[in-house]
């Protein structure tokens, strides 16, 4: 009797069925994961927009609060001076309103010059890029609502802890 080489189709299905049970536990965390971070990087993008409408509010006091986030954004900012409608204060992608998973408006800005604000942070897909809906206004604090998208962020979602 010769010496066959190779292994045989009970082996080869053992191992990829080990395989596929591997991979049934590792990719729900792995999703799990990516949401997480799409979440931290959607409040740390609302922190950095409240810092730079505070800015924006200070450089130019007659205009108060910028009206629209590409004011806050810009385009050519390295060879320009920025100005009340390209402040060069924040990111293009940001500025766009898409960034890691999640879409963020800027609405609310009233009177004049602009007092007030509302930015509001919503999964791209809700349960696929985020759970977790965010907003903040004026006063700089980060709210999270976990179940439905903030039509207004008016205070009565609760601050994040």
């Amino acid at each position: 009797m010769r010496k066959q080489k190779g292994f045989s189709l009970i082996e080869l299905l053992i191992v990829v069925a080990i395989i596929l049970i591997i991979a049934a536990i590792a990719i729900p965390n792995l999703l799990r994961a990516r949401i997480s971070a799409n979440e931290s990087a959607a409040v740390g993008a609302l922190r950095t927009l409240n810092t730079a409408q505070v800015s924006y509010n200070s450089t130019y006091p007659t205009v108060g609060f910028a009206s629209a986030m590409t004011n806050l954004a810009g385009t050519g900012c390295a060879g320009t001076a920025p100005t009340s409608t390209s402040a060069c204060l924040i990111d293009s992608a940001l500025g766009g309103g898409t960034k890691s998973g999640y879409v963020f408006a800027l609405s609310g800005v009233s009177g004049t010059p602009a007092a007030t604000y509302n930015f509001i942070a919503t999964p791209v897909g809700p349960n696929q890029t985020g759970v977790r809906y965010f907003c903040s206004f004026a006063d700089g604090v980060v709210r999270v609502d976990p179940s439905t998208i903030i039509a207004t962020c008016d205070g009565t979602v609760a601050p994040m802890q």
